[in-house]
């Protein structure tokens, strides 16, 4: 199993803060990212913004990055401040 998390915005945009995604045939964070659109159509127009941040196990990575099962992988716009 992979556990997806979602912070900030997105949160409360899909309505939840995490959910688990079985691995077989994941392989990258875009691979979750289709995976959990093809689960929630719903969810396309935020998860496909063009500036959404994606951590595997707690560590900055892209849509390419390599998920495993047991990974975490977390979603979340990018985080502004002063």
């Amino acid at each position: 199993m992979i556990e997806v998390k979602f912070f900030a915005s997105l949160r409360d945009q899909l309505g939840t803060d995490a959910l688990s995604l079985e691995a077989h045939k994941i392989t990258t964070a875009a691979e979750v990212r289709a995976q959990l659109i093809a689960n929630h159509p719903h969810w396309q127009t935020p998860l496909s913004a063009e500036n959404l941040l994606v951590a595997i196990n707690q560590t900055m990575g892209n849509f390419s990055t390599s998920v495993h099962d047991g990974d975490e992988v977390a979603f979340f716009p990018p985080v502004t401040g002063g």
